[in-house]
Order: structure tokens, then sequence, then C-alpha cells
């Protein structure tokens, strides 16, 4: 996915064009949710957005820039809720920012769609964001086991809980609660991610945990 999306030039129109790239991202994320990126075409998604197929072709070259600002945009939004948590609190703030992450994801359920969708289709290794999950979920792990040795090391969690296998359940569990809650939506995902981290954590770890508050 090295294919790179224009952006609009002129000052006076930057503001304009930013939102209308917006407007183009949130279309693209709802139908590349419901039909998939092979059956989602950039001509459906620029008369959704009430413009020409080249007016689209004007703010990102292919469909594959546009999956590429689709992946990116639902990143940003993950950082978003995710990094106060972890910047108030420490290695604890981590792992609350991931329940909240899931709690907010129960709101929007088209992101959850999208991701579901796409990261099955990206397993075959000739889709465009095959290696985009695959550099995901390494840095996923990666970056959550990182997360997990620290809360350890802060007496958060207990000493016989191993950061690497931890992180690959905790990554395995939001992926699979997200394609339940899909086919059944009284699933609490939050609550099932609660759970499993309550049961390694430490009394001590308990409290700050529920004391963890986001960064204003």
């Amino acid at each position: 996915m090295s294919t790179t999306a224009r952006t609009d030039r002129n000052p006076r129109g930057y503001a304009k064009g930013r939102a209308r790239r917006a407007a183009i991202v949130r279309e693209a994320s709802a139908q590349f949710a419901e039909k998939g990126f092979a059956s989602a075409t950039i001509l459906d998604i620029a008369a959704a957005c009430d413009i020409s197929r080249a007016g689209l072709l004007h703010h990102f070259a292919d469909k594959e820039a546009l999956l590429e600002a689709v992946l990116e945009a639902r990143d940003a939004e993950d950082r978003a809720r995710f990094t106060p948590y972890a910047r108030a609190s420490g290695s604890i703030g981590v792992l609350r920012g991931m329940v909240d992450l899931a709690e907010h994801n129960q709101l929007v359920p088209g992101l959850i769609e999208l991701f579901v969708r796409l990261s099955t289709e990206a397993a075959a290794p000739d889709h465009p964001a095959h290696e985009y999950f695959q550099y995901r979920y390494a840095r996923i792990r990666r970056m959550t086991a990182q997360s997990l040795a620290a809360a350890i090391a802060d007496g958060h969690l207990r000493a016989d809980v191993d950061p690497e296998t931890a992180a690959l359940r905790l990554t395995a569990l939001m992926d699979g609660l997200q394609l339940q809650w899909l086919l059944d939506r009284s699933i609490d995902m939050a609550g099932a991610l609660r759970g499993t981290l309550t049961e390694w954590m430490t009394a001590s770890g308990r409290r700050a945990f529920e004391a963890a508050t986001p960064s204003r």
C-alpha cells in the first residue's frame, strides 16, 4: 500500500478539501464494511458523496490509496481514545484504555464491521491490506506485551503472567469478541475483556485499574 493520496495545495481551499476528504473516507469505510474492498467501487463511493469519479480521484489516486486512508483513520480514532489513559496512568492505564476502547467500539458497529471484514479479506497474500494487517498485529502484540511486562514490574499483575502469551491471548480475545458481537449484540465485549484482565491483576492492580482516568 505505497500509493499516496493527493492533497489540496491551495491554502484557501484547504479546509474545504480536508472536509471533502473526510467525507469520502467515511463513505468508503461504510461501503468497505458493507460490501468488502473488492466489491466496493470508486464510482459508487463517489456517487454517494455526490461528486464525480474524477472528483474523488483528485483526492485519492486510486482505491488502494482510499483503503489506506480508511485504515489510517481507524487507527487514529483508536489512538485518540487509548493514549490519554496510558499518558495519565502508565502501565495500568494502558490496560484500562483497552477496556474503554472495547466499550466505545460497541457504539460504532460500522467500525467493527469494517475491521472484521477487511482483516479477514486481508489474509489473502494478494490483498492490498495484507502487509498492513501483518504489521498491525505484530505491533499490537509487541506493544501489549511491553505494557503487560511494565504492569508486572509495577506490581499490578501477577508475577506468573507471561507477557508474550498474555498479549497473544488478549489480541485473539478482542478479535473474537468483535466477530461474536456482530452476531449477538447482547455480548459485553468490554466486560469480557475486563474479566480476563482482572484475573491477572493483583489487589493493588485492581485498585489502580478502577482509579485510572484519561488525561485531559
